[in-house]
């Protein structure tokens, strides 16, 4: 009977304080996911500060990539019309091929005007974007690689054949991996300060914007 006397208050202590344990576990629960919902409040209202900017540049992307198919769309249609090139077609025959190409693409696009790819809230966002998000210590080397490339007398015009004589510049980088990607049919091209959309396979510039440089 003793050992039962002193047994029955260890017993009733441990569970009261398993009880205790259980109330503090759930209150610990319920305090971390009031916490985690105000992180979340505060997350949430760190993000509406910015959701303009953020729905902006989502729409500018969106914009920026439905423009570039729509360029794919023109380029497959004239293909579509085009004779096929045989797999022995010689050199001769495949530059014949391309200029015809090019000459029916530009007659495609006749009265496109700059800025249909690079419209204004564009440029403005790859200015943003090539002067904020390209490490400073890159820029210098970034600018001496495309202001010493041959470029000198390549047209800003869109519609018009980048010459063939001139170097095509290739971007860095550093600096590629901060635009949006694009496409295999068609490159970003540096021409001094300005920025360029060119054909892949006949140089044909789709399009422009100024004051690119980093």
């Amino acid at each position: 009977m003793a050992f039962g006397l002193q047994f029955a208050p260890v017993m009733k202590l441990n569970q009261t304080q398993l009880c205790a344990a259980l109330a503090s576990l759930v209150l610990s629960v319920l305090l971390a996911s009031a916490a985690g919902d105000t992180a979340k409040a505060k997350l949430l209202g760190w993000q509406t500060d910015k959701p303009v900017v953020k729905k902006q540049e989502k729409q500018i992307l969106a914009a920026f990539d439905r423009h570039v198919k729509d360029y794919l769309k023109q380029r497959e249609r004239v293909n579509a019309k085009l004779p096929a090139l045989s797999k022995g077609a010689t050199p001769e025959q495949i530059d014949a091929y391309q200029k015809r190409f090019m000459e029916s693409l530009r007659a495609m696009r006749a009265g496109t005007k700059p800025g249909y790819i690079f419209n204004r809230q564009t440029a403005e966002y790859f200015r943003t974007i090539i002067k904020t998000e390209v490490p400073s210590g890159d820029k210098a080397e970034i600018r001496k690689t495309i202001l010493e490339a041959d470029t000198k007398g390549v047209p800003l015009k869109v519609n018009y054949p980048y010459p063939e004589t001139k170097e095509l510049t290739q971007i860095p980088p550093t600096l590629l991996l901060k635009l949006p990607e694009l496409p295999k049919e068609v490159k970003y091209r540096y021409v001094g300060r300005h920025l360029l959309l060119v054909d892949t396979d006949n140089n044909l510039i789709i399009d422009y914007m100024l004051d690119a440089l980093p």
